[in-house]
C-alpha cells in the first residue's frame, strides 16, 4: 500500500511533543511491513537539518493558490530515520514557516491552511497518487476538505483519507478568511453539518472539517474514542462525532522501542532488561548523583510531564508534597504551559532547592528524561484527560511502576495491582478514579507501601510492565485494516 502521511511534526527533525513520536513510530512500522510510506512536512527554518540525510531539491517552483495570487514553493526531499520526507518551503513575504518555531503563532490557521493546499498541489503533480493520505490533528484538517471539495475535480481522484485526532482541545478555530485563502467557499462550508464552529457558527472549525470529510477517523486509544462520543471530552464536537460515529475507531499508540529501551539506551549509565533488573540500581545511583540527592534506601517518585491543566496541575503539585511527607525522594522534569503554572512550580523549586530528597527541573531535557525513567521507581500521571499517553508506556518499559488516573489511554494500558480483573502477570501499576488529592493518595500510597513492605510484589509489577508489548506492530496492523476498508 502507498501511504502519504501529512503532519505538523515528525521526530526527531520537527518535534514539539508526543505527536512527533507517533508520526515517526507508526511510519517506520508501516514501512517494516512492506508498505510504501512517505511524509510531507513544512520546511520550518528550525528543522533539525543535521538529522536529515541526503537532503536535495525535487521541485523548484510549485505554484500554490493563496488568496488572489500564487505563492511559489520549493520542495526538498531527504531521509528521516529511513522515512522519505518531503519538505514544502513557500517563498512568501509572510515567512510562513520561517518563525523559529513549529506552531504557536496567531496566524497558525492561515499558515497550516496554506500548507494543506500545498500538499495536495504537490501530490497532484506526481505520476503516482497515494492510496491513503493519513493526516494528523487540526493542522492538516483542511486536507480532507480540499481533497473532496477542490482536488477531486482537478484529478486527484485516487487517495482516500484517514484523519487521526490526537488532542481535541485544539481545533483550529478561525475566521472564514482561512477558507477563502485556499479557494474554499465559506457560504457553502459554513453550515452546521460541515465546518461552522459549534460555539460560534460564524467561525470556521478546521478539525470539525476533518471529521466530516475524512473517510475514517481514528483517535489514539479505545477508551478515548468512547469518551469523546459520550462525555465532555468531545470538547464541544460530540454532536459531529456522534453523527460520524460509524467511521470513528480507537487505536492505542505504540512506542518506538528503538528509541525507548533500557537494553540499548545510550543516555543511561547501565543498560538492563527484565533478565538483569539489578542493573537498574546503578542508574538510580547515577540519577541521585546527577541531581544532588542523597543515597539512601527510599523509592524515587518521578513526574515527567508537560505542566498544564490537562495533566492535572494541582495533583502534580500534591504528588511532590505527599511523596516527601511519606519518606520518598521526588524528581520532576517538566515545562509549564502558562505563566501561573510556571510560578507555582518555581515557588516549590525555591523552597526545595538544596534538598537531599527533591529536585525539580523546570524545562525539557531529552537526555534527562531517559535517565529519570532509568533511575526512578514510581511515576505519577494524574491526567484530567489523556487521549493515549506515551509516558506510562515508556516508564513501564524501564521498570518504573506507574500511578495513573483511570482515563483514556491510561485506562487501556495500566491495570491495578490490587483491583484489576486481569491475570496477575498482566497487572502493572496502581490506578485511581477521582480527580482529588484523596484519589491520588489512594493509589500512590499503595505504591509506596508495596515498595517498602512487599518488595518482591513491587519487583513483579516492574517485570510485568517491562514485558508488556507496547510496540507499533499491532497498532499498525489495525491502521492497515482501516486503510484497506476505506480504499476498497
Amino acid at each position: 500500500m502507498y501511504i502519504t502521511t501529512v503532519g505538523a511534526e515528525c521526530a526527531p527533525v520537527a518535534k514539539v511533543g508526543g505527536l512527533a513520536d507517533v508520526v515517526r513510530g507508526l511510519s517506520r512500522e508501516l514501512m517494516r511491513q512492506g508498505n510504501e510510506v512517505e511524509m510531507v512536512l513544512p520546511e520550518y527554518d528550525c528543522l533539525r537539518f543535521d538529522l536529515i540525510e541526503d537532503l536535495h531539491r525535487v521541485y523548484e517552483d510549485l505554484p500554490v493558490p493563496f488568496y488572489d495570487h500564487r505563492v511559489s514553493c520549493s520542495v526538498d526531499c531527504g531521509l528521516v530515520d529511513g522515512i522519505r520526507c518531503f519538505f514544502i518551503d513557500p517563498h512568501s513575504e509572510h515567512e510562513l514557516f520561517n518563525r523559529g518555531l513549529i506552531y504557536g503563532e496567531v496566524d497558525d490557521p492561515g499558515r497550516f491552511a496554506f500548507f494543506s493546499r500545498a500538499v495536495l498541489e504537490f501530490l497532484l503533480t506526481r505520476d503516482k497518487q497515494p492510496d491513503i493520505i493519513h493526516c494528523h490533528d487540526w493542522h492538516t484538517g483542511l486536507v480532507p476538505v480540499l481533497r473532496w471539495e477542490v482536488f477531486e475535480a482537478l484529478g486527484l481522484t485516487h487517495p482516500h483519507l484517514c484523519h487521526t485526532l490526537h488532542n481535541l482541545a485544539h481545533q483550529g478555530v478561525s475566521g472564514d478568511y482561512v477558507l477563502r485563502s485556499v479557494g474554499l467557499d465559506p457560504v457553502r462550508l459554513l453550515t452546521p453539518d460541515r465546518l461552522s464552529d459549534w460555539a460560534n457558527p460564524q467561525a470556521v472549525n478546521i478539525l470539525k472539517g476533518a471529521i466530516v470529510y475524512s473517510d475514517s477517523v481514528t483517535t489514539v486509544s479505545p477508551s478515548h474514542a468512547r469518551e469523546i462520543l459520550s462525555t465532555d471530552q468531545g470538547m464541544g464536537l460530540q454532536e459531529t462525532l456522534h453523527r460520524h460515529r460509524h467511521k470513528i475507531h480507537g487505536i492505542i499508540n505504540g512506542l518506538d522501542e528503538e528509541v525507548w529501551s533500557p537494553q540499548t539506551d545510550r543516555n543511561i549509565v547501565q543498560t538492563y532488561g527484565p533478565e538483569n533488573l539489578p542493573g537498574k540500581a546503578r542508574d538510580k545511583q547515577a540519577l541521585r548523583r546527577k541531581l544532588g540527592l542523597q543515597d539512601r534506601s527510599a523509592p524515587i517518585v518521578s513526574i515527567v510531564s508537560r505542566l498544564d491543566r490537562q495533566k492535572g496541575v494541582e495533583l502534580l503539585r500534591h504528588t511532590i508534597h505527599y511523596a516527601l511527607e511519606n519518606g520518598c525522594q521526588m524528581v520532576l522534569l517538566g515545562k509549564a504551559s502558562e505563566a501561573w503554572i510556571d510560578e507555582l512550580f518555581q515557588e516549590i523549586k525555591r523552597r526545595t532547592d538544596g534538598s537531599p530528597d527533591c529536585h525539580l527541573e523546570l524545562g525539557y531535557d531529552e537526555e534527562l528524561s531517559h535517565q529519570i525513567h532509568a533511575g526512578a521507581d514510581i511515576i505519577v500521571i494524574p491526567s484530567v484527560y489523556e487521549p493515549c499517553g506515551l509516558t506510562q508506556m515508556i516508564a513501564m518499559k524501564y521498570g518504573v511502576v506507574p500511578v495513573v488516573r483511570r482515563v483514556g489511554g491510561l485506562a487501556d494500558t495500566v491495570f491495578d495491582a490490587n483491583y484489576s480483573d486481569k491475570a496477575f502477570k498482566e497487572v502493572n501499576g496502581l490506578v485511581f478514579d477521582e480527580l482529588t488529592p484523596a484519589g491520588l493518595e489512594s493509589a500512590l500510597g499503595r505504591a509506596i507501601r508495596l515498595w517498602l513492605e512487599y518488595p518482591e510484589y513491587f519487583r513483579q509489577l516492574r517485570l510485568n510492565g517491562m514485558s508488556t508489548d507496547s510496540s507499533w506492530f499491532e497498532p499498525s496492523r489495525q491502521y492497515l485494516d482501516i486503510f484497506d476498508s476505506i480504499k476498497a
